[in-house]
């Protein structure tokens, strides 16, 4: 018996014989709310929101893509070419399918690189539903990149939910299987340890976390931090390889553009998330291009920024290779840099020092105080070497008289220094009593 039966029998409404009840209104009212309970009228938001969902616009007719399906389900792709004669700021698709794979493998501090091809690197950056990680952070876009001879293709795998996410991840894995390594911005500490936790929560493998990554994000950091604003791909594109975008969705807001998805699922939220992550994969495969060149043989300063060079040249001997470093500092000594010249010359003498060269690290501090007689740095390496390779107290102790007595003095900490070499040696030279 249905429940309004019920309350008629109850209330004697079902009986024709039975006279109005005093409370037959309110009786009504009650009968027809409860009438609506049961047949489930939906409110104005569910109308709303039906109305929304049958009127959206198909996400094939804004993102250019298909569903595909696997063992895992269904989720979403979207493919992408971009040929040899392609431009993406100063540089051709064409010439970064041909960096130099022994300087990624120093960037990447991973010599293993080395023997691999740039057709072997997948590029891989992410879009998530929030930037903390975490287990309830998910990667509802994933963008792929790669090259086949000098074309760059591209792929975005887009989980339309999250029932879709164990799809898209298996497809990943697939992929990953044909590649050697990956080209990351940020990878090793957020993309690649999220999705290693994706793969936990969908019980697949994670083959991701165990191949060489060459992480763009530290070495630009090194080479470029002294001068930029920020460490942001969209900073190292605009002032490194001079591609600038127009109308880019700001980070922090693609979250909310997903959930906006999600419950209105109109597309026309997603274009600009999809072009965003497009040109993120993009980018790295250029700024792969910038950073090898720069540590690589053909190293050329009149395309980089001295300071940027100088900056490599310490990379480079931080990573064990002086003699790539060498070349670099020869390069920049000729130049009509006086200051970068400078740099040059002490940095080089540094190295030649390290590696027991003493005769051409004295000709450096030579070259170095025939240009600058006072200039502490020489001063001081020329009077430790006197002091304690060749013993001659004597010289050292003139070559510092004579920094002291220039009209030109150094900073007070400079001159202190020189001040309290000059008192050990003439203490050594057994003279501090002549004076």
């Amino acid at each position: 018996m249905s429940t309004i039966k019920r309350l008629q029998r109850l209330t004697g409404e079902d009986s024709p014989k039975q006279k109005k009840s005093p409370r037959a209104d309110e009786i009504s009212e009650l009968r027809r709310r409860i009438e609506a309970i049961t047949s489930r009228q939906p409110t104005a938001a569910q109308k709303h929101a039906t109305r929304l969902y049958e009127n959206r616009f198909p996400l094939e007719d804004v993102i250019r893509g298909e569903e595909v399906a696997n063992a895992f389900g269904k989720f979403f792709i979207v493919h992408g070419q971009h040929a040899g004669s392609s431009k993406h700021g100063s540089r051709s698709i064409r010439e970064m399918s041909a960096f130099d794979m022994r300087a990624a493998a120093i960037l990447a501090n991973n010599a293993d690189i080395a023997s691999f091809a740039c057709k072997d690197a997948l590029f891989l950056d992410t879009e998530t539903t929030g930037l903390a990680g975490g287990t309830g952070t998910f990667a509802f876009l994933i963008g792929l990149g790669w090259f086949e001879d000098d074309t760059f293709l591209t792929q975005q795998l887009f989980a339309r939910d999250f029932s879709e996410e164990k799809a898209s991840l298996h497809f990943l894995l697939e992929m990953a299987r044909g590649k050697s390594f990956l080209v990351t911005y940020n990878g090793k500490t957020f993309d690649v340890g999220l999705l290693s936790t994706r793969f936990i929560l969908n019980r697949l493998p994670d083959s991701l976390t165990a191949m060489p990554n060459l992480d763009l994000l530290h070495p630009a950091r090194r080479l470029f931090g002294h001068r930029l604003q920020n460490n942001r791909l969209s900073t190292m594109e605009k002032d490194v390889i001079g591609f600038h975008r127009y109308g880019d969705i700001p980070g922090s807001e693609i979250p909310q553009r997903y959930f906006d998805w999600l419950r209105y699922c109109d597309p026309r939220h997603l274009a600009e998330i999809f072009e965003h992550n497009r040109l993120d994969v993009i980018s790295m495969a250029a700024l792969s291009l910038h950073l090898t060149e720069m540590l690589g043989s053909k190293a050329d300063v009149l395309k980089n920024e001295h300071a940027d060079l100088l900056a490599a040249s310490r990379l480079l001997v931080d990573r064990g290779d002086s003699s790539g470093a060498r070349t670099i500092l020869e390069a920049l000594i000729k130049e009509d840099n006086p200051h970068a010249a400078f740099e040059a010359r002490k940095s080089l003498s540094l190295i030649h020092k390290r590696h027991g060269r003493w005769k051409d690290a004295i000709l450096t501090w030579e070259a170095m105080l025939l240009s600058n007689p006072g200039n502490f740095f020489a001063v001081e390496e020329m009077a430790k070497y006197l002091e304690h390779r060749r013993r001659d107290f004597k010289k050292a102790i003139d070559i510092i008289n004579e920094a002291l007595s220039l009209s030109h003095p150094q900073a007070a900490l400079e001159r202190d220094a020189l001040a309290y070499r000059l008192r050990r040696l003439k203490s050594r030279a057994g003279c501090l009593d002549d004076e």
